[in-house]
């Protein structure tokens, strides 16, 4: 319990700080273009960058308050036991789904745009560091979800 504690308030901090400067980011971006006249040419590339981590880490977040966006249809109607197997049943494909896609595939993308030495255009910043984010919230899912998982079956034992 103390790991998710920790884990929530890291990623609430995290992503406040990226909020906080994607405002400064985009006001400064306003700012010299039509204040200026002379628009600033790493603000577009930078704000990008910043959506993408705030993003997957808002995910992962929502994920760990289990917030996620759901159609409730079918849990309304369950009830006992089968509602904990549908339950089970999600937390598990989603475990699948950061694993393989996010944890495996943001892993193998990390490590291509790294072996391949990519840079982004205008701030010359390896491409792994920005994608470095998607097996990290991934494994941030997989963990939030083993630990809803152990939660209901603790619960309902």
């Amino acid at each position: 319990m103390k790991v998710k504690v920790f884990l929530d308030q890291f990623i609430q901090v995290l992503i406040a700080v990226l909020m906080g400067l994607m405002v400064v980011n985009v006001t400064w971006q306003v700012f010299s273009r039509y204040v200026l006249g002379d628009p600033s040419s790493f603000t577009d590339e930078l704000s990008r960058y910043m959506m993408i981590w705030l993003g997957l880490a808002g995910a992962a977040y929502v994920s760990g308050k289990n917030g996620h966006l759901a159609i409730d249809i079918l849990p309304e109607k369950l009830k006992g036991k089968q509602l904990l197997y549908l339950q089970l049943f999600i937390h598990t494909l989603v475990i699948v789904f950061g694993l393989f896609v996010m944890i495996i595939g943001g892993g193998n993308l990390v490590y291509i745009t790294q072996i391949l030495e990519q840079k982004s255009a205008t701030l010359q910043i390896p491409l792994s560091w920005i994608y470095g984010i998607v097996p990290v919230s991934g494994a941030l899912v997989v963990y939030y979800h083993l630990f809803h998982i152990v939660q209901l079956v603790k619960n309902k034992a």
